[in-house]
């Protein structure tokens, strides 16, 4: 990708559209994946049919057929031993609604692909990110494939948080990697400046919302809100005596729903201050492009929101009916699209900012 990083590619308008409708697809996906979450949906489809799981059961027996195959899972047996046909059909759209707007993805990317070689609008230079934007969204699918087997074998009712915190962070690398293709295809060069203080200050932002975003995936995979529903206190304490009750005690920080609260919150605040102080300094940037200074503060008003959703999303898991939409759904969901909206924005920026 170094080849487009200085070189501005002319008459690369196709290739940027059809990039960005990628993007939008995937930002969708993930999306979806959340509802999928939220609804409880995503052990309802038991097996990995490329082809013919692209089409949902026609008649009844065929959705009798599938509601027995989840009736052999622990999550239906432990948990959902009260469910009709009318509740799996409901839960079966969101998983196959799911998958099929990935094939959905594959097939927009196959198709644009073969269109713009074809026509000639695929310069050498964009050949190779494309070829890393494939593999990408390949590995995203299998990703995806062992996260669910994970919750379909022994007494797990839910997939495990570790695997789903991987799956949704290949899917922002993923998103990550396209939008800063699109990048690299619309922005002007001359639009880009120097500057290896603000330049460092995004790189550090980055760096601790990768971690504080799968600390969000791990909070909704071990349906940890309920856990520790106050705030500013985690239960009426500041440091919870149970950081490290389980042993070894590595095993907290990624087990201990209690531990997993601390280190999101404690994240939080820790770039929440960075991300004030980065707006401070970056007003103050010399030589800085308009378009960096047209940009530049949305990271605090994202930051900003983010932080309130999160809040407004603890303290209203009280109020959690299952299998049910309600107030928490909508909050965690938003929370969810703004902490991706807020990685987005720092990865704007920091394109803006050169070596």
């Amino acid at each position: 990708m170094n080849t487009l990083d200085d070189t501005r590619m002319t008459g690369s308008r196709a290739v940027s559209n059809w990039i960005l409708l990628g993007i939008i697809m995937l930002l969708i996906q993930v999306i979806l994946g959340g509802i999928t979450r939220l609804t409880g949906s995503g052990l309802s489809i038991t097996e990995w049919n490329v082809v013919t799981g692209a089409f949902p059961p026609l008649n009844e027996k065929s959705w009798m057929i599938e509601f027995e195959k989840y009736q052999q899972t622990p999550q239906f047996q432990i948990l959902n031993a009260d469910f009709t046909l009318s509740d799996f059909k409901f839960i079966f759209f969101w998983e196959w609604f799911h998958r099929l707007w990935a094939r959905l993805i594959g097939v927009a990317f196959v198709v644009g692909f073969v269109y713009l070689f074809s026509k000639k609008k695929l310069k050498p230079a964009m050949v190779q990110p494309l070829v890393v934007l494939f593999l990408l969204g390949a590995l995203q699918g299998a990703v995806g494939w062992i996260m669910v087997a994970s919750g379909l074998t022994g007494d797990a009712v839910y997939v495990k948080p570790t695997r789903l915190a991987l799956h949704f962070v290949f899917a922002l690398g993923l998103i990550v990697y396209a939008f800063w293709f699109y990048l690299q295809l619309v922005v002007n060069p001359a639009e880009r400046f120097s500057n290896g203080a603000i330049r460092s200050r995004i790189n550090t932002l980055i760096i601790l919302l990768i971690p504080q975003l799968a600390y969000g995936a791990l909070m909704a995979g071990h349906k940890a809100a309920t856990a520790a529903a106050t705030w500013p206190k985690i239960n009426s304490e500041w440091i919870p005596d149970s950081l490290f009750s389980h042993r070894p005690w590595l095993l907290n920080l990624i087990d201990n729903k209690i531990t997993v609260h601390f280190v999101h919150r404690g994240l939080a605040y820790i770039i929440l201050i960075l991300v004030v102080l980065f707006t401070i300094k970056a007003a103050k940037a010399s030589g800085a492009s308009a378009t960096f200074k047209k940009w530049f503060r949305w990271p605090l008003y994202f930051t900003g929101l983010q932080v309130l959703l999160g809040i407004l999303a603890v303290l209203s898991s009280t109020g959690i009916v299952p299998n049910r939409w309600g107030t928490f759904e909508w909050l965690a969901e938003f929370h969810q699209i703004v902490g991706m909206l807020l990685l987005g924005s720092l990865i704007a920026v920091r394109f803006l900012v050169k070596r």
